[in-house]
């Protein structure tokens, strides 16, 4: 007879993604997750596999939940360089209060974990084509509202937002000096008048 789960796989899940997120994979060990997620050694590897297998689909948990966060941001946005700003102010934000530093999870594990992991560097290839692409569309509605002047190159300002989002993540572990950041961000928005 199966043994009965006694707890929510999402749930652990979700313990694991914050744990590998704020010590990074390198440095969180097996003895590490079983303190944190609060199952024992044989319920992580019959439920989640190995290490590995457990940090891949907990970054894929992140990730399908920021992709459906953003886009139910930008749905309630309705003036884009309004939604633009309000996205970035909330990610100095979240970093000023962020007593643990972790920037972004996606940002961390591409600077920990690349170029010696082939499958990884594709999903985060992706990760940045969708969010480049979320990016582009709610732009290309914004020049559909008369928003945005029709010669704005949207591509290379949805590649920019990008990277200036991650940036924003990247820096604030460093230094969270909210005008610079701020300034930054301003600088970046006026490309879209």
């Amino acid at each position: 007879m199966p043994r009965v789960k006694l707890f929510d796989e999402n749930e652990v899940l979700t313990k694991a993604m914050n744990l590998f997120w704020k010590q990074g994979y390198s440095a969180t060990s097996i003895r590490d997750l079983v303190s944190h997620l609060g199952i024992n050694r044989a319920s992580l590897y019959d439920t989640f596999g190995d290490k590995e297998q457990l940090f891949k689909k907990s970054f894929e948990l992140y990730r399908k939940s920021s992709m459906e966060g953003l886009t139910l941001f930008f749905q309630s946005q309705p003036n884009v360089r309004d939604g633009f700003s309000k996205l970035f102010n909330n990610a100095i934000e979240e970093a000023i209060v962020d007593k643990d530093r972790k920037g972004c999870f996606v940002v961390n594990i591409t600077t920990e974990l690349i170029p010696n992991d082939e499958s990884l560097l594709k999903v985060l290839e992706s990760n940045k084509q969708d969010i480049e692409n979320l990016f582009y569309e709610y732009l290309k509605k914004g020049k559909e509202k008369g928003q945005i002047i029709d010669s704005k190159d949207l591509k290379s300002i949805s590649s920019l937002f990008y990277t200036l989002y991650s940036g924003i993540k990247v820096v604030s572990k460093i230094e969270t000096n909210k005008k610079e950041l701020t300034n930054s961000v301003n600088l970046a928005l006026s490309l879209l008048v």
